[in-house]
C-alpha cells in the first residue's frame, strides 16, 4: 500500500468549501502516479517501452467529503492483473482514520505506437505486487444509460483539458459531467466508463438524464460515439 498526507486547499473546494468531485479524482490519480514514480515504474520506465496506463473505469463511493483545511491521507494499492488490465483500489481518510471515500479502478496498458492493449512486463508485475483488495460494494464496469436522455449544447476540447498523453484526462471528463448535476444533492457514488479518447479540437455533446436518485451524463461526439459515460448516485441504495 502506498499513501501520502495532504491538507485540503481552497483551490480544491466547491462552493460549499468541501473537496470537489474532480479534486477527489485528482488526489487518487496523483497518488497512483506518485507511487509509480517512487517505485521506478514512472515515465522514465514506460516512455522508452512506448506504453502508457490508460484508465478504463472508475467506481467511487463517498462517505463524506472533507472540508477546507482538513488533513487527509490518500492511499492506493494494486490488487489484480488480468491480461492487459490492472485493477487498483484507492481510499481517502481523515486525520482520525475515518474512511471518507473508497474507489475501484480498471486500467489498460496501451502501446503508444499502435494504440493497442499490451501485457505488463515481468518487472511491472513484480513492482506492482498485488495486495488484498479493499472492502467496498463493488459494481460492474458497464453503465446502462436511460432510454430518455437530452442532448445539450456541445463544446470543444481545449488545451486545458489535455494531459501528458495529449488526450482529455479522466478527471476532466468527470469535471465536465459534474457540471450538469443539480444543486443540493448529496453524492454517494459515481461510476465512469471510458470508451474513446478525446483530443484537442474534438466536439463533445453532453447527453443528460437527471432523475430523483441518479443522474447519467454521456459525453459523445457529434456522430453519437461515446467518449465517456458517467453515472452519479445521490443516495445509498441500501438505506
Amino acid at each position: 500500500m502506498y499513501s501520502f498526507t495532504s491538507r485540503i486547499r481552497y483551490s480544491e473546494c466547491d462552493s460549499e468549501k468541501k473537496l470537489s468531485v474532480p479534486s477527489l479524482i485528482n488526489y487518487f490519480q496523483d497518488c497512483s502516479t506518485q507511487q509509480s514514480e517512487d517505485i521506478g515504474m514512472g515515465f522514465a520506465y514506460t516512455e522508452p517501452l512506448k506504453c502508457v496506463w490508460v484508465l478504463a473505469a472508475w467506481q467511487v463511493i463517498i462517505h463524506r467529503m472533507p472540508r477546507l483545511g482538513e488533513t487527509v491521507e490518500v492511499g492506493t494499492l494494486p490488487y489484480e492483473f488480468k491480461g492487459f488490465l490492472g485493477l487498483r483500489n484507492f481510499f481517502m481518510k481523515d486525520a482520525q482514520g475515518e474512511l471518507l471515500a473508497v474507489a475501484n479502478s480498471q486500467w489498460t496498458l496501451i502501446s503508444t505506437e499502435n494504440m493497442k492493449p499490451m501485457k505488463p512486463t515481468e518487472r511491472m508485475l513484480e513492482c506492482y505486487a498485488p495486495e488484498p483488495k479493499l472492502e467496498m460494494d463493488y459494481a460492474g464496469r458497464k453503465i446502462v444509460l436511460p432510454e430518455e436522455m437530452e442532448a445539450l449544447e456541445p463544446f470543444q476540447v481545449l488545451r486545458i483539458h489535455l494531459d501528458s498523453n495529449n488526450h482529455v484526462n479522466n478527471s476532466q471528463f468527470i469535471s465536465m459531467a459534474s457540471a450538469y448535476l443539480p444543486e443540493g444533492k448529496g453524492l454517494y457514488q459515481f461510476r465512469a466508463e471510458y470508451k474513446v479518447q478525446a483530443h484537442l479540437g474534438d466536439t463533445i455533446v453532453p447527453v443528460v438524464s437527471i432523475l430523483e436518485d441518479t443522474a447519467c451524463v454521456s459525453l459523445q461526439n457529434e456522430q453519437g460515439v461515446v467518449y465517456c459515460n458517467v453515472e452519479f448516485t445521490f443516495q445509498n441504495p441500501k438505506k
